[in-house]
């Protein structure tokens, strides 16, 4: 009796070690493989060198051989506000980014991508500015105020406002000839005035006898 239940009792142990061992394989087999791409994205770091700054896991997309670069004292002659450093384990991957190989570190392709116009489509500053309004030049001339109204005003105060309209005007280089109209005069009347808006002589251009 005391053998039979001996021999039972190293069944049992030896189902239960049997059941241990069949749960620990299945665990480990439906356990996700995270170390295999911890280990890949580890080995994918390690290839760059120590002198460059490594930012992200990937250029232009994550998991991309490539690495965008920050400063360090390797990369300083490079580095450019208008593009971006770029560092890839070849230099076919270095191509295919479209920007421009600039050296190589340590077997690791520098390559300077341009980031473009962030402002592209974007109005200028100079044209978001409301338009400035520019007043006409004033026509010292014909203008209200000119020498024209000015000689009318002084062949009024001989004529006693006998003035009618202008004759003509003739500009030169040296002075601007106003003619203006009188009533019941045989001519018109001339005043002489400057390009400076002063007015000098006025005078009658026909015969004393016509007036």
């Amino acid at each position: 009796m005391q053998i039979r239940s001996f021999g039972s009792k190293m069944l049992v142990v030896a189902s239960s070690l049997s059941l241990i061992a069949c749960s620990s394989n299945t665990a480990s087999n439906e356990a996700p493989d995270s170390s295999a791409s911890s280990a890949a994205t580890a080995t994918a770091a390690a290839s760059f060198p120590p002198s460059l700054r490594v930012i992200g896991d990937g250029y232009p997309a994550s998991g991309d051989p490539c690495r965008r670069l920050g400063e360090s004292a390797a990369t300083v002659d490079w580095l450019d506000d208008s593009a971006v450093l770029v560092g890839c384990p070849t230099k076919e991957a270095g191509r295919a980014l479209g920007g421009r190989m600039v050296g190589v570190i340590d077997g690791i392709t520098l390559v300077s991508v341009p980031m473009g116009d962030a402002n592209a489509g974007m109005p200028s500053a100079a044209a978001m500015q409301p338009p400035v309004k520019v007043a006409p030049a004033k026509d010292l001339v014909r203008g209200r105020g000119g020498l024209e109204d000015k000689c009318k005003a002084a062949v009024n105060k001989q004529t006693g406002g006998a003035v009618v309209g202008t004759n003509r005007i003739e500009e030169s280089e040296a002075a601007i000839a106003v003619y203006v109209n009188v009533q019941g005069a045989g001519a018109p009347w001339r005043c002489l005035g400057y390009k400076d808006g002063t007015l000098g002589e006025v005078m009658y251009t026909g015969s004393e006898g016509d007036l």
